[in-house]
């Protein structure tokens, strides 16, 4: 987590400006759950266990890393792929991994950075789907795109142009 060059901000009533490095981390492993653009997948491990990673750092057991890997692979419906290694899985499956081991932890936010970039856009509507499902389930989730057909999705839009806010507006339904 970024210290801000000014303000502050809060997580789940924490000040983030007073907290420790190891405070830091235990944060952000916990309490957010990243995705990004290039899915960051280890090649030779299978989706299950790509998808323990972050339990492992959280030091959850190896029962409970299991069942709960396995049932974040089956929230991104790919329990039926959780033997598979990143190259037997198609982009947009590589993507649903990855949310899912965003998800494992049952963060209080997902940070989500260009994850339809390097998908075609088929793919992309079925994963922006996705978050809409999540968001649905009240999942808190901030994603950035460059992408006008993605950020449509957002039930809030803010634009920054050169490191500012140029717009900050909500988005119609469509």
């Amino acid at each position: 987590l970024d210290t801000p060059s000014g303000g502050e901000y809060w997580l789940n009533g924490f000040r983030v400006s007073e907290l420790k490095d190891d405070e830091l981390a235990r944060i952000r492993n916990r309490e957010i759950g990243f995705v990004f653009q290039t899915f960051n997948l280890l090649p030779r491990a299978d989706a299950l266990h790509n998808v323990e990673l972050p339990l492992i750092y959280a030091g959850v057991g190896s029962k409970e890393r299991r069942n709960r890997a396995a049932e974040a692979l089956e929230r991104v419906q790919l329990a039926d792929r959780m033997d598979h290694k990143p190259n037997e899985l198609s982009g947009g499956q590589r993507q649903r991994v990855a949310i899912a081991r965003a998800l494992v932890n049952r963060p209080s936010i997902l940070l989500a950075d260009e994850p339809t970039g390097n998908l075609d856009s088929s793919t992309s509507s079925e994963i922006m789907a996705l978050f809409e499902e999540l968001h649905d389930q009240n999942q808190t989730i901030v994603l950035v795109t460059h992408e006008h057909d993605i950020a449509v999705h957002a039930q809030r839009q803010i634009h920054l142009l050169d490191g500012k806010v140029s717009q900050d507006f909500a988005t119609p339904k469509q």
